[in-house]
């Protein structure tokens, strides 16, 4: 009997009287021990090219009155939406975000006391857009500013139906936990290792940024935007039992 632990990295050896043999969903019947128990922490990650972004887009208007402000940005707004929808977006994929009126004022003179000057009032709103068209996404970028739009940012790449790239991702790391714990087994003399508890962790398909200068910068030639490639990853907690 393997006397003393081995802590090696994400892998931990242990000796209890039973494990239970435990699926991603929930705990089942209780294997009995007759070796050390080997935990391993597994991530893994196909890498694709996205079929999706995301990009944040709005309107700011600014007047001396918050209605007038308010009126204004919902006329550029309309204009910007007809637009998206013209363009083939569809209305799901189209969603505000997030909608402010504030007061502005100008506080670089404050000699002698002065209060903040009142500059008037600044509204803004903002939509998230998801394209799934990535090969017109630059030209969509374009027509957002020939359409009022005055801010821009993005885009965040993603997968639109990540199922089988998981999958895949389970697999390799299957694939990849028993070949570690093959590993540790032979180190420590025994002779396999027998899988007898597996739970799935965080799956995620984060997306990938791609800032965008200021509108106000943007020149004549069209907006060029390269998907590249992003990471689909999951994780895996196994153990396995050593056996001699």
């Amino acid at each position: 009997m393997l006397r003393t632990p081995l802590l090696l990295a994400a892998a931990a050896l242990m000796i209890p009287a039973a494990v239970s043999a435990q699926g991603p969903q929930g705990v089942g019947p209780m294997v009995p021990a007759s070796g050390p128990i080997l935990s391993l922490a597994v991530t893994e990650t196909i890498q694709s090219a996205p079929d999706m972004a995301t990009i944040n887009t709005g309107v700011q208007t600014r007047s001396m009155s918050a209605q007038d402000a308010m009126t204004q940005n919902a006329a550029q707004m309309d204009k910007l939406v007809s637009m998206l929808v013209k363009k083939g977006i569809e209305r799901k994929d189209i969603q505000t975000s997030g909608i402010n009126l504030n007061p502005q004022y100008d506080y670089s003179d404050r000699t002698g006391g002065k209060p903040p000057r009142f500059m008037g009032y600044e509204a803004s709103n903002q939509l998230t857009v998801k394209v799934r068209k990535l090969d017109g996404a630059g030209e969509l970028v374009d027509a957002m500013v020939a359409a009022g739009a005055t801010n821009i940012n993005g885009p965040s790449f993603s997968i639109a139906d990540p199922a089988a790239l998981l999958d895949q991702a389970r697999t390799k790391a299957i694939s990849t936990a028993q070949a570690r714990a093959d590993l540790y087994a032979r180190a420590t003399g025994y002779r396999s290792a027998r899988l007898v508890g597996i739970s799935e962790g965080g799956e995620s398909s984060p997306p990938m940024p791609m800032m965008m200068r200021s509108m106000a910068m943007e020149a004549a030639p069209q907006t060029k935007i390269e998907p590249g490639e992003i990471g689909t990853s999951i994780s895996l907690n196994v153990r396995y039992m050593l056996e001699r």
